[in-house]
């Protein structure tokens, strides 16, 4: 890898011993994927994928510790994956005894660390930061040191901005330096399409099933995506952007996908068209059927398969304002039109704390309180890996979170007819 004077410098210790270090990680990070060089962080914030103060990450405490002794704290403000737990979604005594004593016991702790080293606000904890609520939404070309997968795959294709999918730590390593290693999603050549997928459904397709099925056809491969945007529009408007974000999460997290191009609507494909394909793309092909096959395949993980559902999560990613908005009126309506008051399953709607603020302020939130429905900042995941809640039947419209813990898929349709009316 060539480094430049300034570069070079760093490594050989002209700011310190402990910033040496980290440029030397991320060299040797470069190194591991063939980086021929170091190129600079642009984004005005970060986003930091370790937001969870799990007790067994010591190391990752002891380290945080010698950046913030060393001074070497990030160049940016950041913004965090959410919070793993709050006092408003349901637990049980046994549930709540496992998170306070036994998981996230050191949560305070590390919250703490994150704001000595350059947390945006004091609760800026969200996978979704850059919903402009939340104020950390990179721009078109933007280089950035992120890691949340369902964040770096939006920044990506949404925004076009550049960043490759990072681990966790690495994330705040090339925010505290301000570079990280050229390779990958943040070349030309790493953002071309190896995939031409074709939408051929009879109706818009659920964007969290789409993205799954795509997530794991082509894996870390980049698709083209031609036929989404006679559902979506060629406008890069709120339905859209949100739609694209529960897609992308899944693909993100069903395969390992941190950028896809929409014909006709994604900056790139806009810009580019296909010229962004490459010219032994593989093609894969989307009709009712394939989805439906795609679904059917999901393994349901419950104990007894035939349970009634406890406990409803959505927000996996965290939803938008015009989300909550949408399913307010949605849930609303089904309530009157099933004869319930409230809602029949425990349910919990995500989002970002910011987002929160902002809809409590809107005509639907008055609604929503009616609904019975919980609003949580929470990561459902985080909640989900309590190895007690583990074992409830939950539901989710979420392919990230089902991908990741015990959780069962329904689409948005199915899950409106359990939380308000009952049944299978």
């Amino acid at each position: 890898m060539k480094l430049t004077t300034e570069q070079e410098a760093i490594l050989n210790g002209s700011k310190g011993e402990t910033m040496a270090k980290v440029m030397k990680t991320l060299v040797m990070y470069g190194d591991a994927f063939d980086a021929e060089k170091m190129v600079p962080v642009t984004s005005k914030y970060n986003h930091l994928v370790t937001s969870f103060g799990l007790g067994v990450l010591d190391p990752v405490y002891d380290l945080m510790n010698k950046l913030i002794e060393a001074g070497a704290v990030s160049g940016q403000k950041f913004s965090a994956d959410p919070r793993p737990m709050d006092k408003n979604v349901p637990t049980s005594l046994i549930q709540k005894l496992v998170f306070d004593l036994f998981m996230y016991n050191k949560q305070d702790f590390y919250e703490k660390q994150l704001q000595q080293l350059g947390l945006m606000e004091k609760d800026a904890f969200t996978c979704t930061c850059y919903m402009d609520e939340v104020g950390n939404k990179p721009d078109k070309g933007d280089v950035l040191s992120w890691s949340e997968s369902s964040a770096v795959v939006y920044a990506n294709s949404v925004l076009g901005a550049r960043c490759n999918r990072n681990s966790g730590i690495m994330d705040i390593m090339g925010s505290i330096v301000g570079y990280v290693p050229y390779f990958g999603l943040l070349t030309d050549e790493g953002r071309k399409a190896s995939w031409i997928v074709k939408i051929e459904t009879s109706k818009k397709p659920e964007a969290q099933l789409l993205g799954s099925a795509i997530g794991m056809k082509v894996m870390e491969d980049v698709p083209y995506v031609i036929g989404l945007d006679k559902w979506l529009g060629s406008e890069m408007n709120d339905a859209a952007a949100t739609y694209l974000k529960d897609f992308g999460a899944a693909t993100a997290s069903n395969g390992a996908v941190g950028l896809y191009h929409i014909d006709n609507l994604t900056p790139e494909a806009k810009e580019l068209g296909k010229a962004l394909v490459k010219n032994d793309a593989k093609e894969y092909i989307i009709d009712d059927a394939e989805l439906e096959r795609v679904k059917n395949n999901y393994p349901v993980m419950w104990k007894d398969k035939d349970a009634k559902p406890k406990l409803c999560f959505m927000g996996c990613p965290h939803m938008s304002l015009q989300q909550l908005k949408d399913w307010t009126n949605r849930v609303s309506e089904a309530l009157v039109q099933y004869g319930n008051d409230k809602v029949v399953i425990p349910t919990v709607f995500t989002a970002a704390p910011a987002v929160i603020r902002k809809f409590k302020e809107t005509e639907e939130y008055k609604t929503f309180e009616k609904t019975g429905i919980i609003l949580s900042y929470i990561c459902p995941l985080m909640y989900m890996n309590n190895p007690m809640c583990a074992k409830m039947p939950v539901i989710t419209s979420s392919n990230k979170l089902r991908t990741y813990t015990t959780s069962r898929y329904y689409t948005d349709d199915e899950i409106l007819v359990q939380i308000t009316k009952g049944g299978k």
